[in-house]
């Protein structure tokens, strides 16, 4: 007999593990819905009288445990690939499968690798083990990953039985996307052409460019890397390579109108990596050394190749347009000249001062600031030039920063008829502001005005799920993935001057911000209220 846990409990456990928020050593919640009601052989067995079912019982002893028990790690396998398969936050991916383990009374141990599960389930009577791998991949899908919390709390609460929530979790799995692919790929056009001038200082003429070189992303990324498994290792620098020698060309037309930087950058934010550097650093943060690092090396390395594609697809259309080449090259010389004047002078009296020498020599130096040749965010925008070729007012942000959150959400696959998605706007709105006004007041600081919109995500996502009973990591998402290029155009842009280093430090800040910022608001969400031993890092 297990002993009676009350939620008041998890306070004085002495064990130091971090639990999942719906362990049973938390909420105090006991078996009792082990057996599946529809069971075809615990129907029979209520169909018979006493000693007919004393044989039966007697001859079906094994078999009939058996098929129980496998019922039961067949839905702890299916709930580890619906995890892996849908995004799950891959931190909290092990407390989640201990935790249905427990609740099961499956004695199982589980180990996740990048890419890989280990399910190793044991039996102390029979001293046996089996061991399988799960392998898969997947992207995040906001909408499916909420009903697959919805199953597992659901069974770790004891009110659906593993049989028929394994069932749920096939079905969810072998389910087609949300959104056609022609949909997903207009998504990618809007986001991209709202981000544009939002964060990267695009005209009205740039956000078209940059929406159509994202639509072939979208739909490259969709159809051809996904058939071929040869040009998906390829993928990301070959797009790379094409945005930015279509922004190069356009932006060398004579009459400047268009901006290499907010097209090129706006082009590919689409596979950007920071969803995976964020869960390398949380991952890191909670001491899972082995997925954090090998995650966290991979996604510089796959940022030093995006920057390594935008610079190839620079150089090599000035190889091809010389003269463009050479205008570029004067611009550069012109960015960087300095005046200097120099010149010699001599005391015109005689009036003795130690202090100050009767001769000597004066420099002064001139150096015109960017703003005053027309540069603005690395852009060619004189006054002259008409309106759609001029950057958006500050008023605008009040239109693009909801509708880009709202269609991010829905590209990430979030069912636009849903509770949490006006919650997701809300959260993504706030972040932005809150980002807008640290850089206001902190300049040249992208991680730290990063923690500051981060700590506003985390505070809002926590209370939301606390008090509302909403599900915080799906909430959170899109005001986490909003702040990746608000934060990267504050540290000059995707493109970095073309040096994939200083992409990756960029990238790097940036994340390391956005973790921190997380980590401070849930600590203090937690530190009030009764499931103070819970999982802390909640996104």
């Amino acid at each position: 007999m297990r002993s009676r846990i009350r939620r008041k409990d998890s306070t004085n456990s002495n064990s130091s593990d971090l639990l999942d928020p719906d362990d049973p050593r938390v909420t105090g919640v006991t078996a009792q819905n082990l057996e599946d009601a529809a069971d075809i052989d615990k129907n029979v067995l209520r169909t018979m009288d006493y000693k007919s079912r004393r044989k039966h019982l007697m001859r079906m002893k094994i078999e009939f445990n058996v098929t129980s028990m496998i019922n039961r790690q067949e839905f702890l396998l299916k709930l580890a690939r619906a995890l892996m398969t849908f995004g799950a936050p891959s931190h909290r991916i092990e407390s989640q499968l201990t935790a249905a383990a427990r609740i099961l009374e499956v004695e199982a141990e589980f180990i996740h690798l990048p890419g890989v599960i280990i399910c190793s389930f044991g039996d102390q009577e029979l001293g046996c083990s089996e061991t399988h791998f799960i392998k898969c991949g997947g992207r995040l899908s906001l909408g499916a990953l909420h009903k697959v919390h919805v199953i597992y709390r659901s069974v770790v609460h004891d009110e659906v039985s593993a049989k028929e929530a394994a069932e749920k979790l096939d079905a969810l799995i072998n389910a087609p996307p949300l959104y056609p692919i022609w949909i997903r790929c207009l998504l990618a056009f809007c986001l991209s052409a709202l981000i544009c001038p939002l964060a990267f200082g695009g005209s009205f003429l740039d956000m078209w460019i940059a929406g159509a070189g994202a639509l072939i992303l979208s739909y490259l990324q969709l159809c051809a890397a996904t058939k071929s498994a040869i040009y998906a290792n390829v993928f990301e620098i070959t797009i790379a390579i094409f945005v930015s020698f279509t922004a190069r060309g356009l932006s060398s037309i004579r009459s400047h109108l268009f901006c290499y930087t907010a097209i090129s950058s706006a082009g590919i934010i689409g596979i950007l990596p920071g969803y995976l550097i964020l869960s390398s650093s949380l991952e890191l943060a909670s001491k899972n050394i082995v997925c954090g690092s090998v995650k966290m090396v991979y996604a510089l390395i796959y940022t030093l190749f995006l920057g390594f594609g935008l610079q190839i697809g620079s150089d090599f259309y000035l190889l091809l347009d010389r003269v463009a080449r050479r205008k570029l090259f004067d611009l550069s010389a012109t960015l960087n000249t300095v005046s200097a004047l120099s010149g010699t002078w001599t005391a015109d009296n005689n009036t003795q001062n130690t202090s100050v020498p009767a001769s000597g020599t004066w420099t002064f130096v001139q150096v015109v600031p960017p703003h005053m040749m027309d540069i603005v965010e690395g852009c060619y925008r004189p006054s002259s030039f008409p309106w759609y070729l001029q950057p958006f007012p500050v008023w605008t942000a009040f239109i693009i920063v909801p509708l880009f959150s709202l269609l991010s959400s829905l590209a990430n696959l979030q069912p636009w008829r849903s509770r949490q998605l006006p919650v997701m706007v809300f959260i993504s709105c706030s972040s932005y502001a809150t980002n807008k006004i640290a850089n206001h007041y902190i300049f040249n600081r992208s991680d730290v005005v990063s923690a500051i919109g981060a700590f506003t995500i985390g505070l809002l996502g926590n209370v939301y799920s606390r008090k509302m009973g909403g599900t915080a990591f799906t909430s959170m998402v899109t005001g986490v993935l909003f702040l990746v290029p608000s934060g990267l155009s504050q540290a000059g842009g995707i493109t970095a001057n073309g040096n994939g280093i200083d992409i990756g430090g960029a990238m790097i800040a940036v994340t390391i911000g956005i973790t921190v910022g997380l980590f401070m608001s849930q600590a203090l969400v937690y530190t009030f209220g009764t499931r103070k031993n819970a999982a802390v890092f909640s996104f």
